[in-house]
């Protein structure tokens, strides 16, 4: 085999890309990039040639559907009428031996040339009934070296009409039309296949859009507690400069400290890799200069779905259940092909032909056969069958038994639908419910740390202990409700998802653009529009926008540092 250096093949361009950020390498010249949900949306639909999803590509692409359909015209094509013309053109020198007029024990080895041309045209055509229709002139002129031939050179010439028609195996318009309504069903297919990818594209971005938000809470958090925790400690070694504190103190509050660095290390590599799952998805680069900066606030606005609605609307509108669907479709037509199959094949044939002759007589003159005189025809009706039909049968058995197992899966497809309705539907109370809880929680985690560093700063209470926990519990508290507010976000639109609605609930739209391409006729004539893909978009604005960061619908107000009043 002879395999190529990687390096021998051709090059991709690749675009300019800056190193991107790391916790510990943080780009200076990063500016924020302020962009809204519906504008995430946006991007994401316009670099969807390749249709990504969370974690990389979907395999879809907007050209699939055009690239399907054009299975339509390949199997319509089985009916266009076909013309074929052969032309021969032919010497005949045949040596034979006589004998010598001269020397009648001798003999002589003479020979005959005969030049002769034959030119036969047919055009046929298959009809929708699975009958052949044809039309076929044949002429043959030929000239020979013979002497005494009646006509020299002579022209025979034949006119054929004939229709030869299936009465079993091979009849019928729908079996003999099933191939196209094939192409058109895989057509669908491949258009709900990338209608269904779209929507899990349009997920993942809000999924991502909303875990950035989160990962963002999570980091001011956690460098509230580090600010707290630099706070103490410097008060702590302070006091024991001084005498009114302990090593012990000392420790603790660096063994806190220390714990809520590595938190806000994790919390800040969080944020990149969550940015940089959002820019993947978006179709952006890794970096370039830019922070992503979120400024849709999540809703607190709890939602109330109908849940016989929601099965409804999912059973009719979700793209894997309608791609079943079709697949049974297209079952049924290749079960009508197979019936049609499994019958002994009986033929009808009609043919009526027109002969004619003309030549040179010897006195040179010409002569013609009349038109119509000399015709003749043939009707029949031809039988053949294998003994048994074994093969063709079995087939039909089988696409019988497909059937039930596609209607098996249409009715699994169902069953899973519900199921993941059905979580979709608990998951929403869930988070709902969790971000009430930690809304609370947070609100007395604010109100114990006020307390406890009110206390600390009074010198009623010398443990730094209660500050610390606190302060973690707080922390803690915060991250919590922003991490169950955006997870129910997330929920509201896999709920559309899962419902198959999601675009419709985001205004997207499919616009199906045409490019010029050779047509049926061929090179010498205009090229035709043909479907070049199906690309969605732009979407509607649905989404409420802030100029501020998303992160501050949280309420983040820093709460005060632990230092003690002298």
């Amino acid at each position: 085999m002879e395999i190529r250096e990687p390096s021998e093949l051709p090059t991709a361009p690749l675009p300019e890309t800056p190193t991107p950020p790391t916790v510990s390498e943080v780009e200076p010249d990063v500016k924020p990039l302020h962009f809204s949900l519906d504008e995430a949306i946006r991007i994401a639909l316009v670099n969807c040639d390749v249709v990504r999803v969370l974690g990389g590509s979907s395999g879809q692409t907007i050209y699939d559907p055009a690239i399907t359909n054009t299975q339509i015209d390949q199997e319509r094509g089985g009916f266009d009428p076909s013309i074929g013309v052969q032309n021969d053109f032919t010497r005949r020198d045949t040596p034979f031996g006589v004998l010598d007029p001269s020397d009648p024990s001798r003999a002589l080895i003479d020979g005959l040339r005969t030049d002769s041309y034959e030119m036969a045209m047919g055009l046929s055509k298959t009809t929708i009934t699975g009958g052949t229709a044809a039309l076929n002139v044949n002429t043959s002129p030929s000239r020979s070296s013979a002497e005494d031939l009646p006509l020299n050179p002579e022209t025979n010439s034949s006119v054929e009409l004939s229709f030869t028609q299936p009465l079993l195996r091979g009849s019928g318009i729908g079996p003999n039309l099933a191939p196209i309504e094939i192409a058109r069903i895989d057509t669908e297919r491949s258009f709900f296949q990338m209608k269904d990818s779209v929507q899990e594209l349009l997920r993942g971005v809000i999924e991502a859009y909303w875990a950035l938000v989160f990962a963002r809470t999570d980091v001011w958090a956690r460098q509230q507690q580090v600010e707290q925790g630099e706070e103490a400690l410097h008060r702590a070694e302070a006091n024991l400069k001084v005498g009114l504190g302990d090593a012990a103190g000392v420790a603790q509050a660096r063994s806190s400290l220390a714990g809520f660095r590595a938190d806000l290390v994790t919390a800040e590599a969080s944020v990149f890799e969550r940015e940089a799952t959002l820019r993947n998805i978006l179709g952006m680069p890794p970096s370039d200069l830019t922070q992503l900066v979120p400024v849709t606030p999540p809703t607190s606005e709890q939602f109330d779905v109908e849940w016989e609605n929601v099965v409804r609307t999912a059973s009719e509108r979700r793209p894997d259940l309608i791609e079943l669907k079709l697949i049974i479709e297209a079952d049924e037509q290749r079960h009508l092909m197979a019936r049609r199959d499994s019958l002994p094949q009986v033929d009808a044939t009609a043919l009526y032909r027109w002969n004619g002759l003309e030549g040179r007589m010897p006195d040179r003159s010409r002569i013609a056969s009349g038109a119509g005189q000399f015709t003749g025809w043939q009707l029949g009706v031809n039988f053949s069958v294998p003994l048994g039909l074994r093969r063709s049968r079995a087939v039909l058995r089988q696409q019988e038994l497909i059937i039930m197992r596609d209607h098996a899966n249409l009715r699994q497809g169902l069953h899973n639908a519900l199921h993941v309705l059905a979580k979709n539907y608990r998951n929403l109370s869930q988070y709902y419910e969790q971000y009430r809880a930690f809304k609370e929680a947070r609100t007395a985690a604010r109100t114990n740390l006020d307390v406890q560093v009110a206390r600390y700063r009074s010198g009623q209470d010398t443990l730094y202990l209660n500050v610390l926990q606190a302060i973690t519990q707080w922390g803690n508290s915060v991250s919590a409700e922003a991490q169950a507010l955006t997870q129910y976000n997330s929920e509201l639109a896999n709920l559309e998802r899962q419902a198959g609605v999601i675009l419709e609930a985001h205004g997207v739209t499919f616009t199906e653009e045409r490019y010029g391409s050779i047509g049926p006729l061929g090179r010498l004539f205009y090229d035709r529009c043909y479907p070049k893909d199906s690309r969605p978009g732009p979407n509607a604005d649905q989404y409420e926008t802030d100029s501020e960061p998303a992160e501050n619908v949280f309420d983040l107000d820093a709460p005060m540092p632990p230092r003690r009043e002298n």
